[in-house]
């Protein structure tokens, strides 16, 4: 058996295609989503995320504005008035009506406390899903923005036949950015849901007895090959969330991208894998862009 490739890039491009049409509708009725993004500091791997959302959002019509944030990063300096300054940016772009959506690029520098920033962001511009009105919200059924990434794995599944009614979805990595929340969504009673979900974690006993019952394996640790080709069950789906730099002097950049799994070996077992990168990383994109039509639709009926 050789896996089917799921091809996120491509059920991407229809994605945003469709937002496109939308987006054209809500200009010519006086509406521009706008898209605020916060990158802070100089991390290269954060500024080549944040091109990617301005090249997605220019296609598809919405506006996408980088606000760059000075990182006091050298010894002895006080982290805290990098924090200040986001948090007094994040007041001004809440105030502003002409804004729709508001992200804070993570990771953000060492001292700095995230929670606090993004529990600032107004929950009607958290297009990341993340604040914890928005979260809490997803428990109930009641969303009012999907977290991007884990709503892309929803939508891959989906949109690739493999739908996870009835089946087994097993989900290793427990982070409040992918697992927790990808968890309670497809656990709800609904259509594109109504799985039976397993949360586990690096940590957890004898992972691969678990891993293997799953009809859909979904990996999120942030660690490179943690999912071997003996955890999966012959004939499983398997999404791989994970991005991780591999060191490859072969390459010209020196490095290669590589997710969560064991891409090869697990291709032989598995009827269906995501690639990394093409998989994942896509999808999330057009969901974020997605949460930020929403936004602008709220925004005007306040």
């Amino acid at each position: 058996m050789t896996a089917t490739i799921i091809d996120g890039a491509a059920i991407a491009a229809g994605i945003r295609e469709a937002l496109t049409r939308q987006v054209d509708d809500m200009i010519v009725g006086g509406l521009l989503p706008h898209l605020a993004v916060l990158l802070v500091g100089d991390d290269a791997a954060s500024a080549s995320y944040v091109r990617g959302k301005v090249r997605a959002g220019q296609q598809t019509g919405i506006k996408v504005v980088i606000h760059r944030i000075e990182a006091d990063i050298d010894p002895g300096q006080d982290p805290g008035q990098t924090e200040r300054r986001i948090r007094d940016r994040i007041d001004l772009l809440n105030a502003d009506p002409d804004v729709h959506g508001i992200i804070l690029q993570l990771p953000v520098p060492d001292g700095v406390d995230s929670d606090a920033l993004l529990d600032r962001i107004d929950s009607l511009k958290d297009v990341d899903g993340l604040h914890p009105a928005n979260q809490g919200r997803i428990l109930q059924g009641r969303e009012r923005y999907l977290p991007a990434t884990p709503h892309g794995v929803q939508q891959l599944l989906v949109r690739s036949g493999a739908d996870p009614g009835g089946k087994h979805v097993v989900i290793v990595g427990r982070s409040r950015l992918v697992g927790m929340p990808l968890a309670a969504m497809l656990a709800q009673k609904r259509q594109g849901a109504n799985a039976t979900v397993t949360v586990c974690h690096t940590n957890t006993v004898n992972l691969p007895s678990i891993t293997r019952e799953a009809d859909i394996l979904v990996a999120a640790t942030g660690r490179a090959n943690t999912i071997s080709a003996n955890m999966v069950r012959p004939g499983a789906v398997v999404i791989d969330v994970g991005v991780n730099r591999v060191d490859d002097p072969t390459r010209q950049r020196g490095y290669r991208l590589t997710g969560d799994v064991d891409f090869d070996a697990i291709r032989e077992v598995a009827s269906a894998i995501t690639p990394v990168p093409g998989g994942v990383g896509p999808m999330t994109v057009a969901m974020l862009l997605n949460n930020v039509t929403r936004a602008a639709r709220i925004a005007q009926h306040r």
